[in-house]
């Protein structure tokens, strides 16, 4: 059976208004995401990654700060045309986001129950001592040790890591139908990593939630996503099936985040391969292909003209003008080594 599009994005751009103008952060992207489906995005810092994923709850001011256009269609009701009380009730309850900074997202001076009852209280109609429970529980499945006495301190009392496990408490005490996770594990040690990674898989199995996972880590992408998309300088540049992802990259941009993963050779580290050159500042985007500047590929074409996103295969998309003469050279390239 096949399963319905939780999540519709469609030409989401978005606008910040600054001092010299206005920035788009956010330029044309267009995805979606199924019931039960784990979607990794990844890409370098300063490629919207976060902005994508906080725009879609419409976090951004939007008198003074940020302007949307393009659609967010959420079980088929556009996002952006709810009232800000509507989206209130949806935010943490069926959308839920896990941050990236728990030190600036949670509230000093109310103590970690405080902030994980209020949102049980207010979207699930729990009373204290209900919510009370609800969080202990909550606290006890992301790992965090004695949650009976954690729930009662405040969060300058927790080490950084524990402060993340509280953030991810929070967004799955509601189980949402769709989680945003920023980065979710970044401050936490391999085996609570692991454990958070296998509580996100175990939810998004057992009550079919959709989930948008933001990293770094490649690895983590190849442990629980189905899909990729990667970004750069606001616009997805390749969309894949996790297994194309490392069999057939087609972006000269993920083949560097590819070979750029560290790699042992018998018992020795591998020298480090690094993609040359930073991503450009969005005042300053590139007339053309975006990547045209780090690219070893780059004509005078990807300089002059930026090229669409579009369909390799039913599974994958590719934003590059020269992709198959690439996927050619590398086909010959690995033929002459074997």
């Amino acid at each position: 059976m096949e399963k319905k599009p939780l999540l519709e994005v469609k030409n989401l751009k978005t606008h910040f208004h600054t001092e010299r103008g206005q920035i788009t952060a956010v330029d044309g992207i267009t995805f979606h995401l199924n019931e039960g489906e784990i979607v990794g995005v990844v890409g370098e810092s300063g490629c919207g990654k976060s902005v994508m994923s906080q725009s879609i709850m419409r976090l951004y001011d939007e008198k003074y700060t940020a302007k949307y256009e393009g659609e967010i269609l959420f079980q088929g009701e556009n996002l952006l045309n709810l009232s800000k009380a509507m989206m209130q009730k949806i935010r943490g309850n069926d959308i839920s986001m896990i941050f990236q900074d728990p030190l600036s997202s949670l509230n000093p001076v109310y103590t970690i129950g405080d902030q994980i009852r209020e949102s049980l209280m207010i979207h699930q109609n729990l009373n204290k001592r209900e919510a009370q429970q609800k969080a202990i529980e909550m606290l006890g499945l992301t790992g965090i040790p004695a949650p009976e006495k954690r729930i009662n301190e405040y969060p300058h009392q927790l080490s950084g890591g524990m402060q993340q496990r509280v953030m991810i408490a929070i967004a799955l005490s509601c189980q949402p139908k769709l989680l945003i996770a920023d980065e979710p594990t970044t401050a936490l040690d391999v085996t609570i990593q692991a454990q958070i990674l296998d509580l996100i898989a175990e939810l998004n199995a057992q009550l079919g939630m959709g989930v948008i996972f933001i990293t770094h880590d490649l690895g983590v992408v190849a442990e629980i996503c189905t899909r990729v998309m990667v970004m750069y300088l606001g616009q997805i540049v390749e969309e894949t099936d996790t297994d194309c992802l490392f069999s057939e990259p087609l972006h000269p941009y993920t083949r560097g985040l590819i070979k750029s993963i560290p790699q042992l050779e018998g018992e020795r580290l591998q020298k480090l391969y690094t993609i040359d050159g930073t991503v450009p500042s969005l005042q300053k985007v590139p007339h053309g292909c975006r990547f045209a500047s780090r690219c070893p590929y780059a004509d005078e074409l990807c300089k002059e003209q930026a090229p669409e996103l579009e369909a390799y295969s039913a599974t994958q998309k590719v934003r590059c003008w020269h992709y198959k003469e690439i996927l050619k050279k590398e086909a010959v390239h690995e033929s002459s080594n074997e």
